[in-house]
């Protein structure tokens, strides 16, 4: 059984990044840790989110905007034993296990396509890559 602690983050793909931190930050408040070209990291209480800026047709349906990936938070010394669970059910792996930060990550598909990820670091951890 895999040991996950809980809710990290959630990453949104959006169509103007400008845009959005203006809603995220001025309207709901949120606190902008990081701002990259295409990029932003902010947090909202314990939870984290990033939003992705993606070029393209705004008339799109495929799915291309929105909700990206939903991220749960484990502990460092459970991760590859659920790396191997994932693995021993041939679970749809997209991306993993990578270092990113100073935490790990792996990108899976559950049945439906919807993807998930396990990460072992949190927003604090994630933002020394950028100091």
């Amino acid at each position: 059984m895999m040991q996950v602690k809980g809710f990290n983050h959630l990453t949104i793909n959006v169509k103007d990044l400008k845009r959005s931190l203006d809603f995220y930050h001025q309207v709901l408040g949120m606190e902008i840790r990081h701002r990259g070209r295409t990029d932003a990291y902010l947090e909202w209480g314990t939870a984290w989110i990033c939003l992705v800026e993606k070029r393209g047709d705004t008339n799109q349906t495929n799915g291309m905007f929105g909700v990206d990936h939903i991220a749960f938070y484990m502990e460092e010394e459970h991760f590859m034993e659920a790396v191997k669970v994932l693995q021993d059910h041939h679970v749809d792996i997209v991306r993993g296990p990578v270092q990113r930060g100073v935490g790990w990550s792996i990108n899976f598909l559950d049945p439906d396509g919807v993807q998930l990820e396990l990460h072992t670091s949190n927003l604090e951890e994630r933002m020394k890559v950028w100091e």
